[in-house]
């Protein structure tokens, strides 16, 4: 009999009757790390805080009292996995009716564990639990190798997974897509979703295919599968938001709207959806819906653990848009007394208040308040980088370059940003300014020298970690120049030399010595690079 006593368990559930009963289960099974949680937002804060072993939720979390806004179990779960609150080796049990487990079973792309059909007993209860670990134990091998950033390992461990464990061949198969797609090998990924699908048709690896074909700009071939799977299974509610993309990358932006419109009349809940579909819809024009979708977002976020102040913004700018200051003027009130605290929010309600003044012709207020939004911007993490450019829009739209060259320059200084410098230089352009583009680009090179400069320094110095960590932002901002690939190469494999094997920075060095042979074959520095990184395999056994 498994031994279960260490085992960490959440109990998520609105109904105290409920919370007492499972908890008399769980002790029964010898499980006594048991905490609690009595919706989606306190065990949002929980997870953030720790980590457990098992997770048992309740579907219907809006039973008990509605302080949920109708999220449900489901939507949790797809939650903590987007935010990365919970790892692969959590396990995920949904307790749930009969009824509702037949509508949801094949209808999510993100499944739990397992699901616990209500009536059940002690010993069904502590089936189910046994059964998830003997799963755990198969996978965790692999799932170890993935949290450690060995991707290429962990593609081998879930092949011999696959060989070894017949049962579980589509759920090793499933990882092996997923880590190709992380690594940029779309083509690989392809032909398993292909392969998984030529033997029966799963939701999830539909979805799968659709998505690399999407990446790779096969538009139209990822537009007929998505569009199928809809066909299908009209309530597989992750299909609809890549059909929604493919149309938007088609110039459609009136038929996006339309299939996010479905999608949120059949689970009306996402924010994520709901935010898309303020987004799309005032890009199509339609303020009304636009206004509707975003209205929903800032109520149903107003109590979230992922509230986002950029929200607001959004609904401002489709008031204004609709002519309606009075309203405006009321959600910036709104964020000025429910939110506070940190420079994102100073940037959100500063920008939101330069549009105000601005649609009411009062430029002298409006620059004042961009000039403060900037200087927020400076000082904040988390913005994304749409809203900066925005903002640099706006600025040249008020003729204040130098804010909007600052506010440029922070989108190209953030790692997480994926802008290019040719998506930089193209926001001058467009605004018949590209002079400011040369200007920019000057600047860019020059921060680019002083990262070199600093990076050289710091491996003088022997902190090869800062080394890396400042090429790797000198990369970000000039990704096709040979000169920093060369240096962070070099950087990496000397901290690999000195600190030991990291398999997410082998990878890059990989990466950036592979670019550096499409882009200069006949660089001289090339072959030694090369035989570096291969002796530092051979140094730590690393398979090739």
């Amino acid at each position: 009999m498994q031994d279960n006593s260490n085992l960490s368990v959440l109990v998520i559930d609105p109904n105290p009757g409920m919370r007492g009963s499972l908890q008399n289960m769980l002790v029964q099974s010898s499980i006594t790390k048991i905490e609690f949680a009595v919706n989606a937002s306190t065990a949002i804060k929980q997870v953030g805080k720790r980590s457990y072993d098992l997770i048992l939720c309740e579907y219907d979390l809006d039973g008990g009292g509605g302080s949920d806004n109708g999220q449900d179990g489901q939507q949790l779960l797809e939650d903590m996995r987007h935010h990365k609150l919970i790892g692969l080796s959590t396990i995920f049990i949904m307790i749930t009716s009969e009824g509702v487990y037949s509508k949801v079973v094949s209808a999510a792309e993100l499944t739990p564990t397992d699901y616990i059909l209500k009536p059940f007993t002690v010993d069904m209860l502590s089936q189910r639990i046994n059964r998830a670990i003997e799963r755990r134990a198969v996978f965790l091998p692999t799932y170890n190798l993935i949290a450690q950033g060995n991707l290429r390992e962990a593609i081998r461990s879930a092949a011999t997974g696959e060989a070894n464990h017949p049962r579980y061949v589509a759920d090793f198969a499933r990882l092996r897509a997923d880590m190709h797609v992380a690594l940029d090998e779309l083509p690989q990924a392809e032909d398993i979703y292909s392969g998984i699908l030529a033997s029966k048709p799963i939701g999830w690896a539909s979805l799968g295919l659709a998505r690399v074909l999407f990446a790779q700009d096969k538009i139209e071939e990822a537009e007929n599968v998505v569009t199928k799977l809809i066909e299908d299974n009209p309530k597989f509610m992750a299909a609809y938001d890549l059909l929604a993309k493919c149309h938007e990358m088609n110039g459609a932006a009136y038929r996006a709207q339309k299939i996010l419109e479905e999608a949120v009349a059949i689970s009306p809940h996402m924010v994520r959806r709901l935010r898309r579909l303020g987004e799309v819809a005032l890009e199509a024009g339609d303020v009304v819906v636009a206004e509707k979708s975003f209205k929903q977002v800032v109520s149903r976020s107003k109590y979230s653990e992922f509230r986002d102040p950029e929200d607001h913004v959004k609904l401002v700018k489709t008031l204004l848009k609709k002519g309606d200051t009075n309203q405006a003027g009321s959600v910036i009130r709104d964020m000025e007394k429910s939110l506070r605290g940190n420079a994102a929010i100073d940037a959100c309600k500063s920008i939101s208040v330069a549009l105000l003044h601005e649609s009411a012709g009062n430029t002298s207020a409006a620059v004042t308040e961009l000039n403060a939004a900037v200087a927020a911007v400076r000082l904040s993490k988390g913005l994304s980088s749409e809203l900066k450019i925005d903002l640099a829009r706006t600025c040249l739209s008020n003729r204040l370059d130098n804010a909007a060259a600052e506010v440029m320059l922070t989108v190209m200084n953030d790692v997480d940003s994926d802008v290019s410098m040719q998506d930089a230089m193209s926001v001058f352009v467009k605004a018949g300014r590209p002079d400011l583009a040369e200007g920019m680009n000057s600047r860019l090179m020059t921060q680019v020298q002083e990262l070199l400069d600093l990076a050289a320094e710091k491996g003088n110095m022997g902190d090869v970690k800062g080394a890396v960590q400042t090429l790797l932002e000198a990369q970000h901002m000039a990704p096709k120049n040979v000169q920093v690939m060369v240096a962070l190469a070099k950087a990496i494999l000397r901290q690999l030399e000195d600190l030991g094997w990291d398999h997410p920075l082998a990878e890059t060095c990989n990466t950036q010595i592979d670019a550096i042979r499409k882009i200069d074959p006949a660089n001289p520095l090339l072959p030694g690079l090369t035989e570096d990184y291969h002796s530092a395999q051979r140094k730590y056994g690393i398979s090739t």
